[in-house]
């Protein structure tokens, strides 16, 4: 055992010992490299590094966030002053449509009613957002009666007040992608200059599930699962898809046996989860259940795959039929994820597997609304920050908004102007190929990790907390003999990932010459 002069010796070293620099992007992204010229190219040896700069990556990333989800907000400008109000393609043409202040009408805001207690006029009994979604609705809701106008103005108001408070949480989002890889911040670039997310943030609510989740996976990557589980209980409270990412977390704890660590965030998830579920569960059963029912009781709709087979085919398929279906496709691909986790030779990073199980979810589910690509997009900057293949996923994105609301151009306006249903097949055969594309790579990088470019300076998964440099208890197949893990030395040699060692049989990391 080391003296407590040496403890104290080598504890003095390692603050003096300066912090190993940032990764920039454009040393490493040709792409990004080449984007970087319209702000006059990489940084030089010489520039000023970010931790004696007044601006550091992490601020950089949000005003640019900031920024973009503003550039969102003027692209709304259209329906904003007229075209929410005068008819229903206009808003489709312009594209520019949002739900938000149509439902301050019809989900009765407008008329003081509190989601999930009052019954509604119509069709639609209660609010069919989960609760903490509902909650929010309602704060902007009160907000926006506070200074007493009413009609468009006030619908309009609604709108504004939302999507301040949807920029807050585009904030958040930036800042803790920024902040999860600890020298990787410029990364959540990538999410910041999203133009998918500039033109969907202020579609509907989903901004803030998205914040929660990206700040549970940041206290996962600060060995923080107590924190982490809290945050996803939140989200899952917000919107379903969160509860998802509990699926890799158990299959990669399974493979480090990190079962502590586990337990503690999925009872945390929860006990948050119940806390801000149960009182109006019990206080407005009918209410509260509506999101579930809804879920379940709805058609085939917008930018699913079953979409173009009941349009090619000109038949319909029974909804339970669908519902079986798709959870069986879900299943058997979260079945091959975690084959693909336990038989992997190395051990795949938490963001790389919760991309891979929210992009199934996306791809066998029932509907596909526009904005549902924001859940997607915090994760492919941490799972791939690769530039091209983030930006070939985006441009398949943004043809299926344009898609969407010009189809729906074409079947609201009466000279039936935009995309036919053909065109619109199209559209959504674009979102399912990008979205495969980016999963594609994402699975390459985990069967061949030495090409992951978050591992080729040596790292392990920046992002994954406990599992950070965690040796393996349980692994399949070829993955056998678990590999030995990096050292994580501020600066060591680089390491190549899935190099074979020369006298035995397992996979291991090499150090490059």
């Amino acid at each position: 055992m080391p003296s407590a002069e040496e403890t104290s010796v080598y504890e003095e070293r390692s603050a003096a010992r300066p912090a190993p620099p940032d990764i920039r992007p454009t040393r490493r992204d040709r792409v990004a490299a080449a984007g970087s010229e319209l702000i006059g190219g990489p940084a030089g040896r010489w520039a000023v590094r970010s931790g004696n700069s007044r601006f550091t990556p992490v601020h950089v990333v949000a005003l640019v966030a900031i920024g973009m989800f503003a550039l969102g907000m003027v692209q709304k400008l259209p329906c904003y002053n007229w075209a929410w109000f005068r008819g229903t393609s206009s808003q489709y043409t312009h594209a520019c449509y949002s739900d938000i202040p149509h439902l301050f009408v019809g989900r009765g805001f407008s008329k003081g009613l509190i989601p999930y207690f009052d019954r509604l006029p119509g069709d639609m009994e209660y609010l069919e957002y989960p609760v903490l979604t509902g909650v929010f609705m309602q704060v902007a809701s009160w907000i926006s009666h506070v200074g007493g106008s009413s009609g468009q103005n006030q619908q309009q108001l609604y709108w504004m007040v939302n999507a301040g408070m949807l920029m807050i949480c585009a904030a958040v989002i930036a800042v803790c992608v920024a902040r999860a890889h600890r020298r990787r911040p410029w990364d959540a670039l990538l999410v910041a200059l999203a133009p998918a997310f500039a033109l969907t943030a202020t579609i509907n609510w989903d901004l803030l599930a998205v914040a929660l989740t990206a700040a549970a996976m940041l206290m996962w990557s600060r060995n923080r699962p107590l924190a982490f589980g809290v945050l996803i209980g939140l989200a899952t409270a917000a919107k379903l898809y969160p509860v998802l990412l509990l699926g890799p977390l158990l299959v990669l704890c399974w493979r480090a046996g990190k079962w502590r660590e586990f337990t503690t965030a999925t009872l945390a998830a929860a006990a948050a989860w119940l806390a801000v579920n149960l009182p109006v569960m019990l206080l407005a059963p009918e209410g509260w259940k509506k999101f579930y029912s809804f879920s379940q009781e709805r058609q085939i709709d917008f930018g699913s795959f079953w979409l173009i087979i009941t349009q090619r085919t000109g038949e319909s398929i029974d909804i339970e039929k669908v519902n079986t279906y798709a959870t069986l496709l879900m299943l058997l691909a979260c079945a091959g994820i975690g084959l693909l986790v336990l038989r992997a030779p190395r051990r795949p990073r938490f963001a790389q597997v919760a991309f891979l199980v929210v992009a199934a979810f996306i791809l066998t589910n029932k509907v596909y609304s526009p904005q549902y690509v924001l859940w997607l997009i915090p994760l492919a900057a941490l799972a791939r920050p690769r530039w091209r293949d983030f930006l070939v996923w985006q441009a398949c994105e943004v043809m299926y908004y344009l898609g969407i609301w010009m189809y729906l151009a074409y079947t609201t306006s009466p000279k039936h102007q935009g995309l036919p249903a053909e065109g619109y097949q199209l559209a959504i055969a674009l979102h399912l190929l990008g979205t495969l594309y980016l999963c594609a790579v994402i699975v390459r990088d985990i069967l061949m990790p030495e090409r992951d470019g978050v591992r080729q300076d040596g790292s392990d998964d920046p992002g994954g907390g406990v599992l950070d440099g965690a040796p393996d208890v349980f692994v399949l197949g070829s993955a056998a003999h678990p590999p030995r893990h990096a050292a994580h030395a501020e600066e060591g040699p680089r390491v190549d990932w899935g190099a074979s060692e020369a006298g035995g049989g397992e996979t291991g990391p090499q150090p490059s010459a």
